[in-house]
């Protein structure tokens, strides 16, 4: 009773909570639609390069990235962010978004190299620290950085004829993961807010209102990883951002170097000065000639300072993407970024900064409503195929289990009423939206869910076959029956997981939901189906093995069948002992019960001897 009563106040409390936030704040008792079935908004972007440089199709494809990177952070799901002809950028919102959205995906991304002046962990701190002002600025830090990277980094200054200088990106290998410390919630000692910073790295940047933001930063929220205007902040001040990846947070200088000085950006394997490769991967970036100079000034700053205001922040769309410590001057404007990279992610380096090169914006070429691709009928038709199945399924179930199969039919309403709630409460709190691939997957999940209740039942028969008694069966059916069950989801969660991650569009809406409705099937066996079998099992109805009931023993195929209470439920004729008792027969002794075993199972020996 325990796994009902669990499962009842689950389905009771998803309800309320809906039914509370329908009232009380903004959700649905329905779920949101994706766009093939309600419609949206459409957006078309032509990219403007500066005259005499030409788009590339990486450059496209990296704006790609980044407005999907803006709208999955701001919480629109089910959205379409493709390329049209050469150039033009095509993005397809569904439902009616806000203005906030909407300026995420018009406004375009720059990329800035900013100096490291503080970096802490992710989360937000409690307590404002309040610094005390100084006459004047010094040249060290009164505290300890909030955040140590956890390997060092080098950086030297290319050979005439050697490769060139190696950077070494330590962003995501910062310390970041845990809570602050007393130690790292230090209040460093900042100056007065009139002190006017000597350079980009000068702690004076560091003013109370700088403080303040940083320690109230959350970067655990995905709000504040979706770039955008709000992020990228003044060129000329001290700015707060996190890493891309939500790990780390900073606080940064003044621009120094911006991505229209770069030259050109590459990855590939490390060589050494005699040619010889090491096997690492690295990031190769070159700046032209005005980059060389401001890169050569700020190394030649950044290399004498302690960390982690030696690190040079790699600023894209207003999210540090890389901050490599720098060691040595390089003066000739090139340098190797090296670290834990692989094949990939040196490469979408080199692509980001490649973006940066050609400093996109873009003009809207048109903004307009677009309907539904399919609609509502569509819609009616996915769940009227649905119903049909579920129809069938039932009956099914009634002609194959009888009266047995009204527990499949029970388990596969409390299974879509489960994945109605769910869907629904993520189209709330997520953002999720239903496309019609995904009322093919909950279509699917009816074949996914009648498969574990047959396996279950099959199980079961099997074992009375065997002579066991309806609780024996259940027990010991279950505990076979549990083992393919999870094996067989598990397949088809695992095929739900890799079809996410490798597909786009709307593909990805059936995986998602494929994957969610295998985990409820798994539920509803493991809390519904299996308890439910365990109370009939004390009904006699099925206890005894009536006709109706799905377990007749005649149709089973089971030689006999003790029922308690000194009978024995047997098949119709055994096979040499001619009629038997039915299972209505009156009381047996314990010798007329192992009499009818013997002549049920073949066995014509008497107690006096051989017939």
């Amino acid at each position: 009773m325990r796994p009902l009563v669990t499962l009842l106040i689950l389905l009771v409390a998803m309800a309320a909570a809906l039914i509370a936030g329908e009232r009380w704040s903004d959700a649905s008792l329905t779920p949101k639609l994706a766009l093939d079935l309600e419609g949206g908004t459409e957006i078309i972007l032509r990219p403007v390069a500066e005259e005499g440089q030409e788009v590339t199709e990486s450059a496209i494809n990296q704006a790609i990235d980044i407005i999907r990177q803006r709208v999955d952070a701001s919480g629109v799901a089910e959205a379409e962010i493709t390329s049209q002809g050469a150039n033009n950028i095509v993005v397809a919102l569904p439902g009616k978004p806000d203005e906030a959205t909407l300026d995420l995906v018009r406004e375009s991304a720059q990329m800035v190299f900013r100096p490291v002046l503080m970096m802490a962990a992710p989360g937000p701190v409690e307590a404002t620290p309040t610094a005390e002002p100084t006459a004047e600025p010094t040249a060290e830090p009164t505290a300890e950085p909030t955040a140590e990277p956890t390997a060092e980094e080098t950086l030297a200054p290319a050979e005439p004829t050697a490769e060139p200088t190696t950077v070494t990106d330590q962003a995501r290998a910062a310390s970041a993961t845990d809570e602050p410390t007393e130690e790292s919630t230090e209040e460093p000692t900042a100056p007065a807010d009139d002190a006017e910073p000597a350079d980009p790295s000068d702690f004076a940047w560091l003013t109370e209102d700088v403080l303040t933001e940083l320690n109230e930063l959350d970067c655990t929220n995905p709000e504040n990883l979706r770039g955008g205007a709000e992020r990228i902040g003044d060129p000329e001040a001290a700015v707060v951002t996190c890493d891309e990846s939500g790990t780390v947070k900073y606080a940064l200088g003044p621009v120094e170097v911006t991505g229209d000085m770069i030259a050109s950006a590459s990855s590939g394997l490390n060589t050494t000065a005699s040619g010889a490769t090491t096997g690492e991967w690295v990031t190769t970036v070159k700046f032209d000639g005005e980059g060389t100079d401001a890169f050569a000034d700020a190394t030649s700053r950044l290399s004498g300072l302690e960390s982690p205001r030696d690190q040079f922040a790699i600023v894209l769309d207003g999210l540090v993407v890389s901050a490599p410590a720098v060691n040595e001057v390089i003066p000739n404007g090139e340098a190797v970024i090296s670290g834990s990279f692989t094949r990939a992610s040196a490469a979408t380096l080199a692509q980001q900064l490649n973006f940066g090169a050609l400093p996109l914006t873009f003009d809207v070429q048109s903004e307009s409503q677009i309907s539904a691709t399919l609609g509502s009928e569509q819609l009616q038709r996915g769940l009227l195929a649905g119903l049909i199945g579920l129809i069938l399924v039932g009956l099914y179930s009634l002609a194959q289990y009888r009266m047995l199969g009204l527990v499949t039919i029970a388990s596969l309403i409390v299974a879509a009423a489960i994945a109605y709630l769910t869907i629904t409460t993520l189209s709330w709190v997520q953002g999720y939206r239903l496309s019609l691939p995904g009322v093919a997957a909950l279509i699917v999940a009816i074949g996914i869910t009648a498969d574990s209740f047959i396996v279950y039942f099959e199980r079961i028969k099997d074992e009375l076959r065997e002579g066991r008694t309806l609780s024996a069966a259940v027990d010991q059916g279950w505990a076979r029956a549990k083992r393919t069950i999870l094996a067989s989801d598990a397949v088809s969660f695992l095929a739900a997981v890799v079809l996410y991650f490798l597909a786009v569009g709307g593909v990805r809406g059936f995986a998602f939901t494929l994957g969610l409705t295998t985990l409820i099937d798994l539920v509803v066996v493991f809390l519904f189906t299996h308890p439910v079998m365990l109370l009939l099992a004390r009904r006699p109805f099925f206890a005894e093995g009536h006709r109706f009931s799905g377990l007749d023993p005649s149709v089973l195929g089971a030689r006999s069948r003790y029922v308690g209470r000194g009978r024995v439920a047997v098949a119709a004729e055994a096979a040499a002992g001619g009629p038997v008792p039915s299972r209505d027969a009156a009381r047996m002794t314990i010798a007329e019960r192992k009499a009818a075993q013997r002549r049920a199972a073949g066995d014509t020996r008497t107690e006096g001897g051989d017939a």
